[in-house]
């Protein structure tokens, strides 16, 4: 007996969306140029964990590697957020296999731990969903707090996928910001620390590469650690220019990247967009208008239906 959805396109199944899907916050706001800066506001802040930047420096040769860990943290995002449902689980079980695996030392008292405890994943995990959210929005991006909210609740799901259980996960930037209060007292620029502002602040590079270095890597490394909460920046012990000028460098920057035509910007391997629009069709494509229809803040869980950042810094779009 034939198959109808071979021969009848009306019963073909439908293609997948992944976790999170077109109609999500999620889909827009990854798809926005800003999240390079972001991505490494949140490598800056999450190194201000001790134990949790320990576990990065005790298992890999973070120096010599880190531009693959940056891709490769870039990969896991856009696999999770544009992937299929298969891919998306087959990623975060990778993650989940090597974490289990990883372990590190407090030099201080010989204490041995697992990197993938619950709290130091809840660490990376806040750091880099308060990023995203904190640059998007303050770098332009129009994001009422119901959507702010809706993009935290729905990373409960990302924070699934490397081992959390979402109950224990802020599920709103109010949540959020309650979170960075109570781990505030655990912070502190160590050795760690000190090593990724080291390289933030002047990567290794060939020698035909240096001047790109200066005059694009240093302005948005800069702009990144500018952006982060003032308890951040004293703990590094670098000052930073005042909110109001922090928020006005986001705004241009913003503004400059995205008069780059997405379809160009898109073209960067692994083409996660394109594959995604590829799978679904051209409705599927992300654009920041999408954040204000209706269903874009429907009330669902994360799975494909589907301010400030949460540390309660306060800023002003500038106009």
């Amino acid at each position: 007996m034939t198959d109808p959805a071979v021969t009848d396109p009306a019963h073909a199944p439908s293609p997948d969306p992944g976790l999170f899907g077109p109609g999500s916050v999620t889909w827009q706001v990854h798809s926005d140029p800003m999240m390079w800066v972001a991505g490494i506001r949140a490598l800056y802040l999450q190194a201000l964990h001790p134990r949790a930047v320990r576990g990065v420096m005790q298992n890999s040769d973070f120096r010599a590697d880190a531009w693959g860990r940056l891709m490769r943290t870039a990969g896991f995002v856009g696999t999770t957020t544009y992937g299929t449902t298969e891919a998306a689980e087959r990623a975060g079980a990778r993650v989940r296999k090597i974490h289990a695996t990883l372990t590190a030392t407090d030099p201080a008292t010989g204490e041995r731990y697992r990197v993938d405890e619950p709290e130091l994943l809840l660490w990376v995990h806040c750091a880099e969903i308060d990023s995203y959210l904190h640059v998007a929005r303050r770098s332009g991006l129009r994001m009422p707090d119901a959507l702010a909210d809706r993009y935290v609740r729905e990373h409960r799901e990302s924070a699934r996928l490397v081992g959390l259980d979402p109950a224990d996960v802020p599920g709103s930037t109010a949540e959020l910001r309650a979170y960075f209060r109570d781990v505030r007292g655990e912070l502190a620029a160590g050795p760690g620390a000190r090593a990724v502002d080291d390289f933030l602040r002047c990567p290794p590079t060939p020698p035909l590469l240096v001047p790109a270095r200066f005059l694009l890597w240093r302005q948005v490394a800069r702009l990144a650690y500018a952006s982060l909460p003032a308890y951040a920046h004293e703990l590094y012990g670098r000052a930073a220019p005042p909110p109001a000028v922090v928020t006005r460098r986001l705004v241009l920057t913003g503004a400059v990247l995205r008069t780059v035509p997405s379809r160009l910007r898109w073209q960067l391997p692994p083409k996660h967009i394109l594959r995604a629009m590829a799978r679904l069709g051209p409705g599927s494509r992300p654009a920041p208008y999408k954040l204000h229809r209706p269903e874009a803040i429907l009330d669902g869980p994360g799975r494909a239906q589907r301010g400030d950042g949460g540390d309660g810094a306060r800023w002003r779009t500038p106009g």
